[in-house]
């Protein structure tokens, strides 16, 4: 409504320009709307505050520009998406719905304005992550034991992982736990790493023809060997695009376009594993 509101207003303006001393090619351009994908996914350190900020502004924009995609959260269990369905209906704003909704690890005030951006325009909730019960079988099982035979066949999951996928995983996850993790779990680890990013493809490819918004980790939305990867190697392809909210030492990770963070003022994760 507000690009045919522009529009209309340039067309009145050129229609008058017989009052105005100025010619057509004197008057302001019209500015586009943002281009939208079918997939956004949109990054983020955790406990960022400015990522959050910068993430919301960036789908704000796009939302009252006209755009009305799904919102898939990494921050809710997928086990839970008739609870969320059920508070997205019942709640009017952000604090009820994650009253119902929130569980251990997250801080979920940096969520309440995409929540309430997702209530306030309608936008449906989709929940991404695995349960920590479905990743506790992965871990013990492999990648294959959380999904069904079709899908097993569609992503070849019934082939070992590629190694340079398997590589890179481990190399994320043990500096993610400060390279102090017994070598015996990396690859349960790595197993449940790769089944959430499959899962949050396969469940991103369930809402088409609908656009949709994955928020989630950067190491989730990372192109080479995250949710990117996995989203088209089934048919049809999908016009994907990935912003990455990086403090400095991301800034290596491959994204479309990178948003460079100041460094979170936090403690030493690794202080207390050194003890």
């Amino acid at each position: 409504m507000k690009r045919l509101t522009i529009l209309l207003a340039a067309t009145a303006l050129a229609g008058c320009s017989f009052f105005s001393k100025k010619s057509n090619s004197d008057l302001p351009a019209v500015v586009a709307a943002p281009a939208n994908p079918q997939v956004l996914l949109l990054g983020e350190v955790h406990d960022n505050a400015q990522g959050h900020k910068l993430r919301f502004d960036e789908l704000k924009r796009r939302v009252e520009a006209g755009w009305r995609p799904v919102i898939a959260m990494e921050q809710f269990d997928r086990d839970k998406q008739e609870r969320l369905d059920s508070a997205q209906k019942g709640c009017l704003d952000a604090s009820c719905l994650i009253k119902v909704m929130s569980g251990p690890g997250w801080n979920w005030q940096l969520y309440h304005p995409v929540i309430q951006l997702a209530l306030d325009n309608h936008l449906p909730l989709i929940a991404a992550n695995l349960s920590r019960s479905e990743a506790s079988r992965v871990v013990r099982d492999g990648v294959a034991s959380s999904f069904d035979a079709a899908t097993v066949s569609a992503y070849k999951l019934d082939k070992p992982l590629p190694a340079e996928l398997r590589k890179a995983q481990e190399r994320e996850i043990k500096e993610g736990h400060c390279d102090m993790l017994p070598d015996m779990m990396i690859p349960g680890m790595v197993d449940a790493q790769v089944a959430r990013d499959i899962w949050m493809a396969k469940l991103i490819r369930e809402q088409q023809p609908r656009d949709v918004v994955l928020i989630a980790g950067n190491g989730h939305v990372r192109k080479d060997i995250g949710v990117p990867r996995w989203l088209n190697v089934t048919e049809p392809k999908l016009n994907v695009r990935v912003i990455g909210f990086v403090e400095p030492d991301q800034m290596r990770l491959p994204f479309d376009e990178v948003r460079k963070l100041d460094v979170q003022k936090r403690q030493d994760p690794c202080a207390g594993l050194k003890k």
